[in-house]
């Protein structure tokens, strides 16, 4: 579970350079300030969890079901929430906005404050 935890946020790191950088570069002149600040969330949302989802993967032995969860929640609330908001973003500027995306945003928002309980879950019973 250690190495799948670190591969996949090496993975997400990356893509969220990648996806700054096109949005920086690429998507700028076809974005509104708004939907550029709201692609820059996505990508700052997925890099600060990738960085979370290193130092669990350095730091923790991630036996435990709930450890697992955690992982899981993190990777599947990247996904959904970053994710997402690129898709509306990227839709939206396009004039074809993808409404079905905009309740999936929330949800992985709510998979990322699962991720973190379950990570004061494992702090407070490491000893």
């Amino acid at each position: 579970m250690t190495q799948f935890t670190l591969i996949i946020a090496s993975i997400l790191g990356g893509l969220s350079v990648i996806f700054g950088a096109f949005g920086a570069h690429a998507l700028k002149k076809n974005l509104t300030e708004e939907q550029l600040k709201s692609f820059e969330t996505g990508v700052k949302y997925q890099m600060y969890h990738a960085i979370v989802l290193l130092l669990i993967g350095f730091n923790i032995k991630l036996e435990t079901a709930s450890e697992t969860y955690m992982v899981y929640s993190f990777i599947a609330g990247i996904v959904l929430f970053s994710f997402s908001i690129y898709g509306l973003v990227i839709s939206s500027a396009k004039n074809k906005k993808l409404r079905f995306l905009g309740p999936i945003t929330p949800l992985g928002g709510l998979l990322l404050v699962c991720g973190w309980c379950l990570l004061f879950y494992t702090i407070l019973n490491i000893s």
